[in-house]
């Protein structure tokens, strides 16, 4: 059976994401940003992450060398995702860089701060495995994409509780003594 990419885009965009955007100096040390999806967990020990860079996208030529930042958009940053989409649309608003020397943006929901640790062909994407050096939670509700749109979580839901599961905040040693 042949896979047509359209179709399997079509598939794929069935699983919701949180929408993300992948800061880094780049070599006039401007900073640049992509908007991506493909973002994930990989190890606690060493802390590894993981992003999925379009192999044509500016920011995936410059992670290789430098430090990036993970940062995890919140509702309200629509806009800001389709700017670092390719749809520039407003000013963007920076926060001062993180101690490993990335740029990271303003008003997120998170940030996580990496040195290159290793990556891998994908095909028409590269996937880069980030240490993490450095990260921060704030306030507020995740920006979400779900068949090729956005969206985000409506009215005030209780956390689940998954202490039980070894992926449980509680199962985490190095969680609860960052402050959480």
């Amino acid at each position: 059976m042949a896979i047509h990419p359209r179709e399997l885009r079509k598939c794929l965009g069935h699983f919701t994401t949180g929408v993300t955007v992948i800061t880094c100096r780049g070599d006039d040390e401007a900073p640049h940003g992509a908007t991506v999806n493909a973002f994930t967990a990989v190890s606690l020990e060493p802390p590894l992450v993981l992003v999925s860079l379009d192999r044509r996208s500016k920011v995936c030529g410059l992670v290789d060398s430098r430090p990036f930042t993970v940062n995890v958009l919140e509702a309200a940053q629509k806009d800001l995702a389709l700017h670092f989409a390719g749809r520039p649309n407003q000013d963007v608003a920076w926060a001062a860089d993180d101690d490993c020397g990335s740029p990271r943006l303003d008003g997120t929901l998170a940030h996580i701060s990496c040195v290159p640790w290793q990556h891998y062909d994908g095909g028409d994407h590269v996937l880069y495995l980030g240490e993490v050096q450095e990260f921060r939670i704030y306030d507020g509700r995740p920006l979400l994409f779900h068949t090729g749109k956005f969206h985000h979580l409506g009215g005030n839901h209780d956390p689940l509780l998954w202490d039980d599961s070894a992926d449980g905040p509680g199962g985490i040693s190095w969680f609860s003594s960052a402050g959480f």
